[in-house]
């Protein structure tokens, strides 16, 4: 394997999907950036990009450096519109996206706001999918809402209504970094912990290791996430996959897979912590007693 690195060829990204390579996408940055204080919660509105413009940046950067071949513009609910009502929970909305877009002669990528249930009019994960790709997208998926397990289970979804339709398409996934079993239709929004208390929701980097392989094993290849995916998420991504993409990121420089850093430390019990099947097979504790292990949804 390669050292720490990126390959310097330049591919558009259907010729890397096309070429069965992988492609990591960015993180959070909504969420992410209310907690360092340059978002305000509610209408979610990017104004960090000019009021804060470094703070986007380093963002970005540390997404980079921890794999992401992928940086997308920070502007999500930048419009009005957009600021009334989450977009492509509908599919017909994403339909006119790809078709509109489809007029430029570019690639065209759509992933939608749903979970295995589908759209808000109860358009199936796999019809949604077709529909997508009828209108000119190349690329479908899922991002946001959902937590890793839930998104992949709509994944498999969306490829089995692409196969029995006889179509094809590179499939992409983003979901959240936090774990949402318990939530409904509308996804974490539904959470009476959305959206200041998440924080013992959050995905481990092992959690994500696996979300990882069990995206690469069903076929998808554009594997990123979406809000609570902090960049030692993605690194995770890009480690997991180091095998199939041939290197590691920059930011593995400093961290031993599987933990295997702690084969240093001082206390006998941490140094046997270095192992992968110790931390694939943890059952972490949320360290609050009195707290239930799923919440029950306000809609």
């Amino acid at each position: 394997m390669a050292p720490a690195g990126r390959p310097r060829a330049k591919k558009g990204i259907l010729e890397r999907l096309e070429s069965g390579e992988v492609v990591i996408g960015d993180g959070s940055f909504l969420i992410s950036l209310e907690k360092r204080g340059y978002v305000k919660a509610g209408l979610w509105t990017p104004e960090a990009v000019i009021e804060h413009p470094d703070a986007v940046r380093q963002l970005h950067m540390e997404f980079l450096r921890a794999g992401s071949n992928v940086m997308q513009t920070f502007t999500f609910s930048a419009s009005e519109d957009n600021m009334e009502s989450k977009y492509f929970e509908h599919v017909e909305e994403a339909v006119w996206a790809a078709e509109v877009l489809k007029e430029n002669d570019r690639p065209v990528a759509v992933t939608m706001c749903i979970g295995p249930e589908g759209d808000m009019h109860d358009t199936t994960p796999g019809e949604c999918a077709m529909r997508l790709v009828k209108a000119g997208a190349s690329i479908v998926g899922v991002n946001c809402c959902f937590g890793p397990e839930t998104s992949l289970k709509t994944m498999e979804l969306m490829k089995e209504g692409l196969e029995q339709a006889g179509l094809k398409a590179h499939l992409m996934v983003q979901p959240l970094g936090f774990h949402t079993p318990d939530c409904g239709k509308e996804g974490f929004v539904d959470l009476p912990e959305y959206p200041f208390g998440l924080e013992s929701r959050v995905a481990t980097r092992w959690d994500i290791q696996k979300y990882a392989r069990e995206a690469y094993n069903l076929g998808v290849r554009y594997i990123g996430g979406c809000c609570g995916f902090e960049p030692y998420h993605i690194r995770a991504i890009a480690e997991e996959l180091a095998p199939e993409r041939g290197f590691l990121p920059p930011a593995s420089e400093k961290h031993g897979s599987w933990g295997s850093g702690l084969d240093m430390h001082t206390k006998p019990w941490v140094r046997a912590r270095a192992r992968r099947d110790y931390w694939e097979n943890l059952l972490p504790a949320s360290g609050r007693p009195f707290c239930p292990s799923l919440s029950k949804p306000d809609v």
